[in-house]
């Protein structure tokens, strides 16, 4: 007799192994390395460091404003996400376009895991983003000249916009089948910046794009900026987890988490989009207007030799820069303004808001000259033509009225001691010209040259600095006299003769 044994059937185990998201970060990084290599890609990272390289070696770029040079680092990146939308959204497509699908789904790797990998793939591109918006800034603050304050919410914009085209490819290639989807988005996006967005960031709407970078003339200290810049960062880092979160629930993803991790996301972005929908003030606000009326209230002074140099806070190490202007000037003066006490004021207008370009209007305080918020450039002759007005005139007022004579000594003081005299001349006319007539700027309000008095100035600047100076010291009383001609000016200054019989004043003009 024999037993029969009968063994119990076995239950029916899974149809795939178990899930993993090792395959995920496999997948993610073998994207990664296709991206990273991608033509378009590489060219673009090549550009962004010659970019940041060539920004922070111009002459203006000796003396940074930091609260600028922030909202600066986030126009490349918006290159570098709008190429790897293209590709991310090229990369998701792959197997549709190469009929691939079927294979695909018999792998351990759901469509839903995919769309994972393809958003994780730009991670590496969004941390070269990153590192790239550092080093700018930080080249940046480390130079001598530097001013003002950053703000991380402002420096983080440039990798999250890199992360949120990233989704955008995902989610356009799960939502569309086509590759030209994206594409067509781009142009779209393109045309709503470029044709209909408003004119200035002071529109909340504004805020609902990705970059707001409200760029003026007139540089303001970080506390008058008042732009809503965490909030912004906010609503970014929500429209990035609600685009990726979206893309995997279309791929398929559909489980409660999933859900409910988008409607997280969804209010995120509407939490962002709401703390930043008072965007930034157009106008006056108490602060601005503190800042703008009653700078005193607010200002901080210093000395220097015998001036003294009044500046926000933000700006008190940039008045040793200033002061060598002021003593350069001054060493050339003859009579008391060789000697004088000056005080220098930084002045600004912010009461019409962050992109407005405003002029200052000149002091009539005696001894008082008025300096802004930039410098390097062509800011520092123009300075030096205020300092030397004042010296000659009395005040910043009467020294942009000067129409006769006196505006040759006015603008030799300011330009004799410049290493390259006869380029500053051309930096501060607004013409670039150094003949002919032309407007000279100043800290407030221009004034203007006639070419006789140009061409007087010009042969003044190609002799040797010393033969001038001890020339006009000598003949200061008569030099700084509104009744002196042009003609005796450049009789005492020993320059030709001019070849008609004219004064040639911009007074007469």
């Amino acid at each position: 007799m024999s037993t029969v044994l009968e063994t119990p059937a076995r239950t029916a185990g899974p149809t795939h192994p178990p899930r993993s998201w090792a395959a995920v970060f496999a997948l993610a990084r073998f994207e990664a390395r296709e991206l990273r290599l991608n033509i378009a890609v590489l060219a673009l990272a090549v550009l962004y460091m010659a970019w940041i390289v060539w920004q922070t070696t111009q002459r203006q770029g000796d003396f940074p404003i930091l609260q600028n040079v922030d909202r600066d680092t986030q126009s490349m990146p918006v290159l570098i996400g709008l190429v790897v939308m293209l590709n991310v959204n090229r990369a998701a497509l792959r197997s549709f376009r190469r009929d691939t699908d079927r294979h695909l789904d018999v792998l351990v790797v759901e469509p839903w895991r995919r769309t994972v990998a393809h958003v994780l793939s730009a991670v590496p591109v969004a941390l070269f983003t990153a590192v790239c918006v550092a080093v700018q800034f930080t080249w940046a603050a480390l130079k001598p000249g530097a001013v003002g304050h950053g703000s991380p919410a402002e420096l983080a914009v440039g990798p999250l916009t890199v992360l949120l085209f990233a989704a955008l490819g995902a989610l356009f290639a799960r939502r569309f089948r086509s590759v030209f989807a994206a594409p067509v988005f781009l142009v779209l996006l393109l045309f709503t910046q470029v044709f209909l967005a408003a004119p200035s960031g002071t529109d909340w709407t504004n805020w609902l794009g990705v970059v707001v970078t409200e760029s003026g003339p007139n540089p303001l200290p970080s506390d008058l900026l008042e732009r809503p810049a965490a909030w912004h960062a906010l609503y970014l880092v929500g429209l990035v987890l609600f685009a990726a979160l979206l893309a995997v629930l279309v791929s398929g993803g559909r489980s409660t988490v999933v859900k409910a991790a988008v409607a997280g996301a969804l209010a995120l972005t509407l939490v962002g989009v709401v703390g930043q929908s008072g965007g930034t003030p157009a106008g006056s606000t108490p602060a601005r207007e503190r800042a703008s009326v009653s700078p005193e209230k607010v200002r901080e002074c210093v000395e220097h030799g015998k001036s003294s140099y009044c500046a926000f806070p933000e700006w008190t190490g940039r008045t040793a820069d200033w002061a060598t202007v002021v003593d350069r000037v001054q060493n050339l003066a003859g009579g008391r303004a060789g000697s004088e006490r000056l005080t220098v004021d930084q002045r600004l207008d912010a009461r019409y808001g962050l992109t407005a370009d405003t002029v200052i209007s000149p002091s009539t305080a005696p001894g008082h000259v008025s300096v802004g918020t930039d410098w390097g450039g062509n800011r520092v002759p123009e300075f030096a033509a205020a300092v030397a007005s004042v010296l000659v005139a009395g005040d910043e007022k009467a020294g942009t009225e000067l129409c006769d004579a006196r505006l040759v000594t006015v603008m030799w003081l300011a330009l004799g001691g410049d290493p390259d005299p006869l380029s500053a001349l051309r930096d501060v006319r607004l013409d670039d010209s150094d003949s002919g007539s032309a407007l000279v700027l100043s800290p407030t309000e221009p004034f203007s040259m006639s070419a006789e008095q140009t061409r007087i100035v010009v042969d003044l600047l190609k002799k040797p600095q010393y033969d001038v100076a001890g020339k006009v010291k000598a003949k200061w009383t008569e030099l700084t006299s509104p009744k002196t001609s042009l003609a005796r000016v450049a009789e005492i200054l020993d320059v030709p003769a001019a070849g008609k019989a004219t004064d040639g004043d911009a007074c007469e003009e």
